[in-house]
């Protein structure tokens, strides 16, 4: 079967043929109509004609029918591709490696023992599932920003794309301002290095002072420190690229250079017995640590600047999880066998280890690297934030100053402040950091989703009306199969979390594996037209990382569930009340703003 460049145009043109046309699609060929496009993100959609209930429907189920090719004209206005398969590499190291790998790899040791090697490898595992997806789907993709909004919106639905980017956001904003407030936290502990200085910091500058029974905790430095990224970032890619490729190589050649001399004071007696605990210990310790690997993903929102996205975007996810993975393990290794793992503390391991071994330069060089990473963390966070408001704000699904574009310094000028604003006030009135146990949803839904957006977009048009089970078409049979599968996934985990009987989480098992098997065999699968890059195993392998996505997601604090169902209820009602009327996604060519140097190969 032959396809189109990108090999998606036939799913989506499927979509669109079986949506009712309003009078604005039908005239979309028309100069009258291209106007009309202009407009799009001032007033509502004609959907707003029809009763409110179906026109909701009617929106929430659109698929974006993005174009086969990149839009090449020639406006002053849109985003630089100045990054190098080099830039893309650190950047997903950058949102990856923080001031954590310090300190997880020794929280995880007090119950894994050194069997916590083993935690990292299982994580790393199940994120390169996740990142074999991711780098598919950059390939593939016309190169714009979006990530997992673009993949799920093209995929799936306009209501489920906006439900993620919500999730994501959650996740975004709250990070951002609790690692800001633990910057400034490092920041003062080294100013107070200074005797003269020591003890003569008040609390409310950089660790934070509660008032008003702990409602509000002021911090005046974590705020600043935000200002000063977010200006940064405001004046172009190739700054804020060159600000975190200093800072990442920093703390990679810091991480080396602790690992080298760690590797002299190992002593292999202190790795038996290798997992004390059991391997029940060591599973739990992987879905802890899975979320240190969290960050490949930025890579992918990097694509409307990366030069080359179609061979760099892929080599950028991946290249970035295997460095991180290699990274961790030699960490693990050493911490396990320069000290009993019964005697790792629980705040600063790793420091400590080296100060029990004499070498107190280390713990120095530990604390300059758990800056240098909690400063890339940040930075790159706050970026990638900016790029996913930039692309609902094209869509019509935000308003429209968030689509726009500065003229000469080529960045999301209003998107990046909007960012930089609110995780400066959350980071300056609140401890945000008691809210980290609702985090991590965002990200585990993002990655299910788009570890179903592989298989989805794979499926052939021969396979639409040739085996359907009743009115239940071909195409709805796989996505149910997809939803078998993650409720398996989270059933499992919830019966592993409290010990329930074995049996429970064996028949989600074999449920999971009838609903693969639908999967396999129900559907039409066509493969990726090289040189694109080509998730193996489709559809199993995004089938597992489904799976244990929802096997880590029934691992998170409860109140991380009530936050999901509580803000995917605000999201359908901000999406009911403005963006199903000013949702534009049947005008993505004639909305597309200008590519400077777009690369021959670009999609």
């Amino acid at each position: 079967m032959t396809q189109g460049p990108t090999s998606l145009l036939p799913v989506w043109a499927r979509t669109t043929a079986r949506r009712p046309r309003t009078r604005h699609h039908a005239l979309h060929a028309t100069t009258a109509d291209a106007m009309e496009g202009e407009d799009a993100h001032h007033r509502p959609s004609s959907s707003s004609s029809r009763p409110f209930l179906s026109g909701l429907c009617a929106a929430a189920l659109r698929r974006k029918p993005l174009s086969s090719r990149t839009a090449t004209a020639t406006s002053s206005e849109g985003l630089v591709r100045q990054l190098g398969v080099l830039e893309l590499v650190l950047i997903g190291i950058g949102a990856s490696i923080g001031a954590g790998i310090f300190v997880i790899t020794g929280t995880v040791a007090r119950d894994a023992g050194p069997g916590v090697t083993i935690s990292f490898i299982l994580a790393g595992a199940a994120c390169v599932l996740n990142a074999l997806c991711y780098a598919e789907l950059a390939s593939r993709f016309p190169a714009v920003v979006g990530g997992a909004y673009l993949y799920t919106y093209a995929a799936f639905n306009e209501l489920t794309a906006f439900l993620v980017f919500t999730q994501l956001m959650i996740d975004y904003h709250i990070g951002a301002a609790s690692i800001a407030r633990s910057l400034a936290s490092y920041f003062i502990q080294f100013l107070e290095l200074i005797p003269s200085v020591k003890g003569n910091v008040p609390s409310w500058i950089g660790h934070g002072e509660e008032f008003f029974g702990g409602v509000v905790s002021v911090n005046i430095l974590a705020p600043i420190l935000l200002v000063i990224l977010t200006v940064i970032l405001c004046r172009g890619v190739k700054e804020s690229s060159t600000v975190n490729t200093f800072m990442t190589t920093l703390k990679i050649i810091i991480v080396i250079v602790v690992v080298f001399a760690g590797v002299f004071e190992v002593d292999v007696s202190n790795w038996s017995p290798f997992m004390p605990n059991g391997f029940k210990a060591v599973v739990t310790g992987s879905t802890v640590v899975f979320f240190a690997y969290v960050g490949f993903d930025a890579v992918a929102n990097s694509a409307e600047e990366a030069k080359r996205p179609q061979r760099d975007l892929p080599i950028g996810i991946l290249g970035s999880l295997l460095v991180c993975v290699i990274l961790y393990v030699a960490v693990c290794l050493v911490i396990t066998g320069m000290v009993p793992y019964t005697l790792l503390g629980e705040d600063a391991p790793l420091a400590e280890a080296f100060s029990a071994k004499g070498l107190k330069f280390v713990t120095v060089l530990i604390s300059i690297g758990a800056v240098a990473g909690l400063t890339t963390t940040l930075l790159v966070g706050l970026y990638v934030q900016s790029r996913l408001y930039l692309g609902l704000g094209r869509d019509g699904l935000l308003p429209s100053t968030f689509a726009k574009v500065h003229p000469t310094l080529h960045t999301p000028l209003h998107s990046q402040i909007w960012v930089g604003f609110v995780a400066a006030v959350l980071a300056g009135l609140f401890n945000v950091q008691a809210l980290s146990h609702i985090l991590s949803v965002g990200t585990l839904t993002g990655y299910s989703v788009v570890s179903a957006c592989v298989i989805t977009l794979r499926w052939s048009d021969k396979a639409t009306n040739s085996r359907s089970i009743g009115s239940m078409s071909i195409w709805q049979e796989g996505v149910l199969c997809l939803v078998i599968v993650a409720l398996c996934g989270f059933i499992a985990g919830i019966s592993y979390r409290f010990s329930y009987a074995i049996a429970f989480i064996i028949v989600a098992f074999l449920i999971a594996i009838v609903a693969s098997f639908a999967l396999q065999f129900r559907q039409v699968y066509v493969p990726v037209e090289a040189p694109r890059f080509s998730c193996p195993g489709v559809p199993m392998v995004p089938v597992v990382s489904v799976f244990f996505n929802m096997f880590l997601f029934a691992q998170l604090h409860e109140e991380a569930w009530y936050r999901f169902v509580i803000l995917s209820v605000i999201a359908v009602g901000v999406y009911a009340g403005y963006g199903q009327y000013y949702s534009v996604p049947s005008t993505s060519d004639r909305s597309s703003v200008a590519y400077h140097g777009v690369p021959s190969e670009a999609p």
